[in-house]
């Protein structure tokens, strides 16, 4: 069966492991797999509901890359067979002309055994989807596309930090960004012990590490930064209860929560953000978890937009460069969907 996502059921006893085997092909300076960089051949397909798509998102605007890689938004809800473009008039992309980016995929693999998910990058001209592995889409946008990163572009992933931010990227995505996961969707109280357990250790051990310096690694945001950022603005909306993380919201935990904070109120970040859509996706799609898709009306999200304070650690959110202007034309977060003030 071909599912828009990686299967969310977990046999009894089981514990959640995710399919990492991505369509690895990349897009690349050199066009060394066939596909090299050039402005407005490819078509970056995301959701904001997703938080691995959230990761491209956030990146791509950083860099300024807009004019160069489009973006279709999926809704944030989907069937067994794919994500949809259920936001579009129509239902279908404007530029790719599909209904499902599953259609993206069979145009390449006819036979494709694996997840549709998102993010996805698509070459426009024969339709075919080119990559999944979100990991590599974000180091790639750094690395491979810095010809038409916009002026001003910060450096997320730094040549003598690399080593570092991988090793720190390696554990939050273990214990945090998949971590969740294990939690929601562990098939025995043993697994989701064992996760829960790991997910709240690694929690304070990022506490402890952020308690004294603004970003996890160096003195300016890096795609570390981008990768906590997107299970960390979901935590108390979704994974909190929808998951059963539930041993501290965010917004107990002090320094993550001004961390979080320190990063949402960051141009890329929070304009970036669409609660709406976020609950909407978690609490309707998993209905092996929630049956009858009852999407809960809070939290209150007003305190994303109170003063963190953490400035006092020094850092600069771009280091040598310059923020992103404003969002660009038609990928707004709708009024309503982001945090709002009281």
């Amino acid at each position: 069966m071909h599912t828009a996502q990686q299967s969310t059921y977990v046999e009894g006893g089981k514990e959640f492991a995710r399919d990492t085997r991505y369509i690895e092909t990349r897009i690349t300076a050199d066009g060394r797999d066939g596909y090299p960089v050039e402005p407005g051949r490819y078509r970056l397909v995301a959701a904001r509901a997703c938080p691995w798509a959230n990761r491209v998102i956030i990146v791509r605007r950083l860099l300024g890359l807009e004019p160069m890689l489009s973006m279709g938004l999926c809704g944030p809800t989907h069937d067994k067979r794919s994500w949809t473009f259920d936001l579009d008039p129509g239902g279908v992309d404007p530029v790719l002309g599909i209904e499902r980016l599953q259609q993206a995929y069979f145009a390449r693999f006819p036979d494709y055994p694996k997840g549709i998910t998102v993010p996805a990058i698509v070459d426009v001209p024969t339709g075919q989807v080119v990559t999944n592995d979100f990991p590599q889409m974000t180091i790639d946008l750094q690395t491979q596309w810095s010809d038409y990163h916009r002026s001003g572009a910060p450096d997320l992933y730094p040549e003598a930090l690399r080593g570092e931010i991988d090793d720190i990227a390696r554990a939050v995505y273990q214990d945090v960004n998949n971590g969740v996961y294990r939690c929601g969707f562990a098939g025995s109280q043993e697994a989701y012990d064992s996760a829960y357990d790991a997910l709240f250790a690694r929690l304070d051990w990022l506490s402890d590490r952020l308690a004294t310096r603004r970003y996890l690694v160096g003195e300016a945001i890096t795609l570390a930064d981008v990768y906590l950022f997107t299970t960390l603005v979901r935590f108390d909306a979704v994974y909190h209860g929808h998951f059963k993380c539930n041993r501290t919201k965010l917004t107990e935990m002090p320094v993550l929560w001004a961390y979080a904070r320190d990063l949402f109120q960051t141009p890329g970040f929070g304009d970036s953000v669409d609660f709406v859509q976020i609950k909407r996706h978690y609490y309707i799609v998993h209905r092996d978890i929630n049956p009858n898709g009852i999407v809960p009306k809070g939290p209150d999200l007003s305190g994303w937009l109170t003063p963190h304070g953490r400035e006092v650690l020094g850092g600069s959110p771009f280091g040598n460069g310059t923020a992103p202007g404003p969002v660009a034309a038609g990928e707004e977060v709708p009024p309503g969907h982001g945090a709002q003030v009281g």
